[in-house]
């Protein structure tokens, strides 16, 4: 029996890297982007934009908010139940490998308070409410109540919203492609086809591995929020490579993936909340000490925004607009040299730039040091783009 090479933390790190495009900005298309990196966690509206805008070269908001209006994106929920960005072909694709998950999910957290609810009967009564025109959530609660005034109300809203393909809808309106109050779209209805009927996950595993690979199983579960994939992995062996990591756990992958030297050079780089990297894996310890974990994911489930050093989450940060100028405060977790607070200034310029277009002057500064004067904005902007 052949021996499984080992992969060293670094040669992982590397390697999630490539596949999610942070060694250097590429020249690729949004909607190419979107479907590399298996979707983008969109529980707030902006971050997507400030993840491809990290990954993709020349990136504007409009990239991304012309693929929403057209629908050849969609905001709707994906993995671990969240809602996500992904092309309208993924969705159609992927959504049914999920519907047992949001099902029993259903079960578990209304427990008792759904045992009168007839889900069927539900599910066509919002379905029909919501293919009239697109409607908040809160609507669809009012409507059932006034149908169903004995039953639980958010009951009912949770357990459609577990049960029928709905998808966010986008409008033009906002900066960040979804205004404050949401309205919410039969994802059938929205994109003028059916979705896929395909319930078994190889096609996302597969899907899972070129966007996190190397990777293992309860990784994939871990990212998916799908139990049970250890078949699934045994059914596409043949189909893979496998490696070990320094702890020995085995790791599969595409044999042709992309897998760097662990000496390739990785430039800061500045994430949004809930950052695919940051939730790609169960040991994460490729893309951040354990050390250092709790001080990035917080009890309420909250992903903070990190900076990169070196491939490694090396602190977070935070952005404010006051009196017209932009703010980037960096809470590093260790003593940041010269060279590297030099190169985060320089990426959180640009950042600056991109999230704050209408800021007249720009700073930015380490924790509670005293803030450095502002770099106007007509200097900044002369800068060639970023890479």
């Amino acid at each position: 029996m052949s021996v499984s090479p080992t992969l060293t933390r670094r040669q992982l790190n590397r390697a999630t890297l490539a596949r999610q495009m942070l060694l250097s900005r590429e020249k690729v298309s949004t909607l190419d982007a979107v479907e590399r990196l298996a979707g983008l966690q969109a529980q707030l509206a902006r971050p997507p934009f400030l993840g491809l805008w990290s990954r993709v070269r020349d990136f504007q908001r409009e990239d991304l908010t012309r693929l929403l209006l057209s629908r050849d994106v969609v905001r709707g929920a994906l993995m671990r139940g969240t809602l996500h960005l992904a092309s309208a072909r993924d969705y159609r694709a992927q959504r049914a490998a999920f519907q047992e998950l949001f099902t029993q999910s259903a079960k578990s957290i209304l427990r008792e308070r759904a045992e009168n609810l007839d889900v069927p009967v539900l599910v066509a009564e919002a379905r029909a409410f919501f293919d009239e025109q697109p409607r908040p959530f809160e609507a669809l609660r009012d409507f059932l109540v006034a149908r169903h005034p004995k039953l639980d109300e958010r009951a009912m809203g949770f357990t459609v919203r577990m049960s029928l393909p709905v998808l966010q809808v986008p409008t033009g309106d906002d900066a960040w492609g979804f205004p404050g109050t949401a309205a919410f779209a039969v994802a059938e209805t929205w994109l003028g086809a059916p979705l896929g009927t395909d319930v078994s996950p190889r096609a996302l595993v597969l899907r899972y591995l070129a966007a996190f690979g190397p990777a293992s199983v309860t990784d994939a579960q871990e990212w998916s929020g799908l139990p049970r994939l250890k078949d699934t992995f045994e059914a596409l062996r043949p189909q893979l490579a496998t490696f070990r990591d320094e702890r020995g756990r085995e790791l599969f992958d595409l044999p042709k993936a992309p897998r760097p030297s662990e000496d390739v050079e990785a430039p800061v780089r500045f994430l949004p909340d809930f950052d695919n990297l940051m939730l790609g894996h169960e040991d994460r310890t490729r893309v951040v000490a354990d050390a250092h974990r709790k001080r990035i994911a917080k009890a309420n489930l909250r992903i903070l925004p990190t900076f990169l050093v070196d491939g490694f989450a090396a602190g977070t940060w935070s952005c404010a607009l006051k009196r017209s100028v932009a703010a980037l405060v960096l809470e590093p977790f260790e003593a940041l040299t010269k060279p590297v607070r030099a190169a985060l200034t320089e990426e959180g310029e640009a950042l600056l730039r991109f999230l704050e277009p209408e800021a007249r002057d720009f700073e930015v500064r380490v924790g509670g040091e005293a803030a450095k004067p502002a770099r106007a904005a007509a200097r900044t902007r002369a800068r060639p783009p970023r890479r």
